[in-house]
Parts: C-alpha cells; sequence; structure tokens
C-alpha cells in the first residue's frame, strides 16, 4: 500500500511515533507516552496532534451563501466574518454525507475543513453542486490541533488578544514570523486551536510548540478516546449516509431559521425527512453507554433491551481514561432512550451489562466569551 505523508511525517518519525495507515496516509496513532498517558496529559495540560489528514477547502464567489445552505442545514447567511460554524453536508435522503467546520472568511468566501476518508466523494458532491463558483483545494497546507487547557497559555505567548477570541472563531496570526489561520475549536472537548499552516513551515512551527513543557505530541489513539469521552460523533461511525443528524441527536446543527417556522425553512437536502423526524421524533437515538465491568464494547456489539430483544448496537467504544472505565457510543430504540434505563451488550458471545447515561461522559470545556 503507497500511504500518503503529512508534511510532519519526519517529525513524527523522529519523536518515535508508531505509525499506522489511516484514511490514506501514514499516520501516528501514538508516541513513546502510549494513549492513556497522552490522553490523560491533553485533558491536564496540551496536545498537540496532526491533522494534516484532514481536507481544507476555500469556496467563493457570488451567491456563495445560498448555493451552500442548498446544501447543509446552517444560517450561512447570519455567520459574521471569521465565524466559524459546525455543519453536517446531507444527502437527499437526510443522511450525512459528512460533518465539517466551516468559516466565513469574506461576505462571500467560506474556509472549509472536511474528513480525511470523505475528501474525494466531499469535494466530487461540492463540484457538481456548486457550479459557477470557485472551489480551491489546498494541497500545501497543513493542519495542527493544539488542544487542552494549558493551549491558551501556550499560544498567548504569540499571540495577543486571545481573551476576546472565543470558541468557534477565526483569526489571521502570526507565530514566530509563520503566517496561520487559526480557528478556536477542536475536536477533543477541551480548550484549543487548529492552526492551518503552509506545508513549508509546519514542522517549523510543531517544534515550536512543542518546544513549550506544557506540550507534547500526541497521536490519533487519544484523539478518538478523547471524542468519545466528550461524547462527539466520528464519520463511519455515529455519522454516515444512512444515519440523520435528528437520529445522531444533532439537531442542534439545524438552524432555527431552516426549521419549521424559521424564516429560510428547509431548502437543502433530505429536508422532508430531517424536519418530520424534528417535529415527530426519530425511531432510533444515539446515546451514552456505561459498561459494568472492565470490557468494552466495541462498535458493532449488539445491545439487547431487559427481556432479549436487539434494540440497537454500538457504533464507538473504548476505554475512557479520565474516568478509568470503559465507555461506548450507541444507537437503540427510541422506546429505550431513558437515561438508567439497563441493557445488555453481547461481547464475544458474552453479555455485559450496560446502562443507557446522557453524553458527553466528561464535560466539555470550551472557551464561551
Amino acid at each position: 500500500m503507497n500511504l500518503k505523508q503529512t508534511p510532519l511525517y519526519d517529525l513524527h518519525e523522529k519523536l518515535g511515533a508508531k505509525l499506522v495507515p489511516f484514511a490514506g496516509y501514514a499516520m501516528p496513532v501514538s508516541y513513546p507516552l502510549g494513549i492513556i498517558k497522552e490522553h490523560q496529559h491533553t485533558r491536564e495540560q496540551a496536545g498537540l496532534f496532526d491533522v494534516s489528514h484532514m481536507g481544507q477547502l476555500m469556496i467563493s464567489g457570488a451567491g456563495v451563501v445560498e448555493a451552500l445552505e442548498a446544501l447543509v442545514p446552517v444560517d450561512l447567511e447570519a455567520l459574521a466574518i471569521n465565524q466559524q460554524s459546525y455543519a453536517v453536508l446531507t444527502n437527499e435522503k437526510g443522511g450525512v454525507i459528512d460533518d465539517l467546520m466551516i468559516t466565513r472568511i469574506e461576505e462571500n468566501k467560506f474556509f472549509l475543513v472536511i474528513n480525511a476518508a470523505c475528501k474525494e466523494k466531499d469535494i466530487s458532491h461540492l463540484r457538481a453542486n456548486l457550479q459557477g463558483l470557485e472551489i480551491q483545494v489546498f494541497e500545501d497546507q497543513a493542519l495542527l490541533a493544539l488542544q487542552g487547557p494549558a493551549a491558551k497559555d501556550v499560544m498567548a505567548r504569540y499571540i495577543d488578544g486571545l481573551d476576546s477570541f472565543g470558541f468557534m472563531w477565526g483569526m489571521n496570526a502570526a507565530i514566530e514570523g509563520i503566517n496561520c489561520y487559526i480557528n478556536r475549536a477542536g475536536y477533543t472537548g477541551e480548550d484549543g486551536f487548529e492552526i492551518s499552516v503552509k506545508n513549508a513551515e509546519a514542522e517549523k512551527l510543531a517544534t515550536l510548540l512543542l518546544a513549550n513543557s506544557e506540550v507534547e505530541a500526541v497521536g490519533l489513539g487519544a484523539r478518538d478516546s478523547l471524542r468519545l469521552e466528550s461524547g462527539l460523533c466520528l464519520y463511519g461511525h455515529e455519522l454516515n449516509e444512512d444515519i440523520t443528524p435528528i437520529e445522531a441527536g444533532l439537531i442542534w446543527s439545524i438552524s432555527k431559521s431552516r426549521r419549521e417556522g424559521g424564516s429560510k425553512v428547509g431548502g437543502f437536502l433530505g429536508a422532508k425527512k430531517i424536519l418530520e423526524q424534528i417535529q415527530n421524533g426519530a425511531s432510533i437515538k444515539r446515546v451514552g453507554l456505561k459498561i459494568d465491568g472492565r470490557v468494552a464494547a466495541r462498535e458493532g456489539a449488539e445491545l439487547l433491551s431487559s427481556d432479549g430483544e436487539v434494540i440497537g448496537e454500538v457504533s464507538s467504544g473504548g476505554f475512557g481514561p479520565t474516568i478509568g472505565s470503559p465507555v461506548a457510543i450507541g444507537f437503540i430504540k427510541k422506546e429505550f432512550v431513558e437515561p438508567g434505563t439497563k441493557l445488555q451488550a453481547l461481547v464475544r458471545k458474552k453479555s455485559l451489562a450496560v446502562e443507557v447515561c446522557k453524553l458527553p461522559f466528561v464535560q466539555q470545556r470550551y472557551f464561551r466569551i
């Protein structure tokens, strides 16, 4: 297999990373510190992640707001310059082609960050539906994520004004002369920043940030356990082309103006099904699952009611280092979603006792002004 390399590949090797195939790239799953300690360090101080495998795009031109609003159920017109929004790219049956981050850079210019495994299909979908607009795919940009409670202290050594720079906002900034575009966002549940930087400067920037005593290099293993504890969806697990955002518990990703009674109701792919589910509820729902014992219930494990009926399955599962026990996310029939409901998970033909709980498992700590 010919794997692609991010601009930080050589640095990962120097740092002793364990590299694995992921979405067509050789990516660090962990470093010598190990997944659990990398996870804990991010919760306590700051972790630096290479997420350069993600896609970065700029879409611009007259009519871009209306054209993009036909593809995502977000009120993009309401975004201020440099304001960011989470969005789902829906299909005609209400499923999710991908989830992404979208930032308004100028009145008619939007910056998108899309999932690595979905890049090709996303770009094809956007090009097919946004004809007449300019779609620039950045092949020469790396993406770093600095996450954790100490991330703001580290960044404040290089950038002024962070106290007035809140969650889901972006800015152009220079870090020791390195030009970057920075969003205060991330996918760990912690305060943090995603930094877009030219490939040629990526290793220099990463080395600079790692020189701070609070910062450790962290791999994809801990990134997944962090997002799992924080109750965040992962595409291909909690989201796919057959799962609607309502079933996935993402009603908040549908702007109120795009819902029934709103000023711009519907108008996006799959709106009929999604709006019907908002009104009447979905037959299945994403829930958190507490596991009794030390054995993890992983993706695909069947979930059974107390009388043995198969009512759903696990979509993500693993060990939660912050809470010291296994945790899981799954989809179950709506009749069983009440927190405290006792279920069983089938793991290697053995039953594990599980309990439905609210998400997240660990409180999210985004910096809101």
